[in-house]
């Protein structure tokens, strides 16, 4: 990806991941300083956040609005990923440290014209057709060892259509870089 962050950055978006979380336990909202957040965190991005517990996925969820500052959207998905993805219940405060956190800071997406254009480990697909759409993260692909045509069937199945209907002209492809950092990697 073209842009990067500090370590400092990083651990600021995974704290601010956290600290949305916990606080909805508490029953209020996270307060942002404007002060406290680090200036190279001052632009617009779509993310998605992604809870693992115990090694094993919990929640993701995302969005690629490029219209909300990085802040806050993190936050936002951090919640949404905890509370609201439709395959688990709610998190659970006993869960609270069992869990570890994985942001995906996302570039904004390249329309597909042809499949050699997608790169295994560098690309994340964002696949629609008709009112379906699905979404799955560069390191979807890697950490199955999918080549092109794979991640491209799975990405269609995600997305509800049948495994081959990335072949159909009326099918909509588009690729994304995303820059990917858990709290292994700030520690």
């Amino acid at each position: 990806m073209s842009f990067s962050l500090s370590i400092n950055a990083k651990r600021f978006l995974i704290h601010i991941a956290l600290d949305a979380i916990k606080s909805r336990f508490q029953e209020q909202r996270l307060t942002l300083n404007a002060s406290d957040i680090p200036n190279e965190l001052n632009f617009n991005s779509g993310c998605f956040v992604t809870i693992h517990k115990n090694g094993e996925l919990r929640g993701c969820i995302g969005n690629f609005r490029q219209d909300k500052n990085i802040v806050k959207n993190v936050a936002e998905m951090a919640i949404q990923a905890a509370f609201n993805d439709l395959r688990f219940p709610p998190l659970s405060e006993e869960e609270l440290e069992k869990i570890t956190v994985e942001i995906s800071i996302l570039s904004p997406m390249i329309p597909v014209s042809s499949f050699d254009d997608i790169v295994i480990g560098r690309d994340g697909l964002y696949i629609m057709k008709s009112t379906n759409s699905g979404v799955l993260l560069p390191q979807v692909a890697t950490e199955h060892g999918w080549n092109v045509t794979e991640f491209l069937e799975y990405t269609c199945l995600k997305a509800g259509i049948p495994r081959n209907a990335y072949k159909d002209p009326n099918t909509k492809i588009y690729r994304f870089e995303a820059l990917v950092f858990s709290e292994e990697d700030i520690n």
